[in-house]
């Protein structure tokens, strides 16, 4: 018999210093939102360079909207089921930091002590809502958001750790020179990088913001509206990070349906076998052959 265990607990110092290498390199990374291991290692058999814990996509896998009604138990789960699946950096996504100052201290030590290698937390006001809902948006004070930050960087341990702050200056339609003052701001309360969202449909915003940022800290964007937006334009640009944050689970979500539509209407599931995943497939990509043995 072979057994090879879920990789254990660890210190994040390798996997973040494999963001903080491609910062400091300028060489762009590309990053997949994924909500539990499976998609995880989808992601990594892809060819990504990290997984981002998606907050929409764990809320939506519980089977619950993205509007702070999940806590840090089950996010943080989440991130620790994927990082202990992959050997990538997991970027955990941990929307406002689940409450006020201390809540983000206490985030990034928890997150930390579980192998994250990195940890984003956005400027609205807790609770939060998805921020493709149409209304209800509103931004904490910038000072304030600068505040949880430090708060933030004060519960790391490790140098490598990095700390994302998003800004949802775009979101709640405020120009670019907010934008800017709020990032600004935030890189002076200690965060490494920075998320710039935007849910225009074009890319002018972000490439507006980028103009005048002058690489001060790395940018992160995440271009589920501007679909266009290439990696090569995002390079150019000089974004440090593009995450592609919920496309696997709409995939998901649409095979699925599509599948058992053709089986009820089908009354068999002879026709919907050639276009889904193996039982074989399966069993190796959950690991199986490692468990038992490359006979099993």
């Amino acid at each position: 018999m072979t057994i090879t265990p879920n990789r254990p607990m660890e210190a994040p110092t390798r996997r973040a210093a494999v963001l903080r290498e491609a910062f400091a390199r300028g060489r762009l990374l590309k990053v997949a939102g994924a909500h539990d291991g499976l998609t995880a290692r989808l992601a990594e058999e892809a060819g990504f360079d990290a997984v981002w814990a998606s907050g929409l996509e764990i809320s939506a896998a519980h089977g619950l909207p993205d509007a702070s009604l999940l806590g840090l138990a089950e996010y943080l789960a989440g991130a620790t089921t994927m990082q202990q699946a992959v050997s990538l950096p997991v970027v955990a996504d941990c929307d406002t930091g689940f409450g006020g100052i201390l809540n983000a201290a206490f985030t990034m030590m928890r997150y930390e002590s579980a192998g994250i290698a990195a940890v984003c937390i956005e400027d609205k006001v807790f609770p939060k809502r998805n921020s493709f809902v149409s209304s209800g948006h509103e931004l904490l004070d910038a000072d304030e958001f600068g505040q949880k930050l430090t708060a933030a960087k004060s519960g790391i341990s490790y140098e490598d750790t990095v700390l994302i702050a998003r800004t949802e200056a775009f979101v709640c339609g405020f120009g670019v020179h907010e934008a800017l003052r709020r990032c600004h701001l935030y890189v002076d309360a200690g965060a490494d990088a920075v998320l710039v969202h935007s849910k225009a449909a074009e890319s002018a915003e972000v490439i507006s913001f980028m103009r005048e940022w002058h690489h001060r800290a790395p940018v992160v964007l995440v271009p589920t509206t501007y679909l266009s937006f290439s990696a090569t334009e995002a390079q150019e640009a000089g974004v440090a990070m593009v995450i592609y944050a919920n496309h696997g689970i709409r995939a998901m979500v649409k095979a699925v349906r599509d599948i058992w539509a053709a089986v009820l209407a089908d009354g068999t599931s002879a026709r919907v076998e050639r276009n889904i995943a193996s039982v074989r497939d399966i069993l190796d990509i959950s690991g199986m052959r490692q468990w038992l043995g490359p006979d099993r």
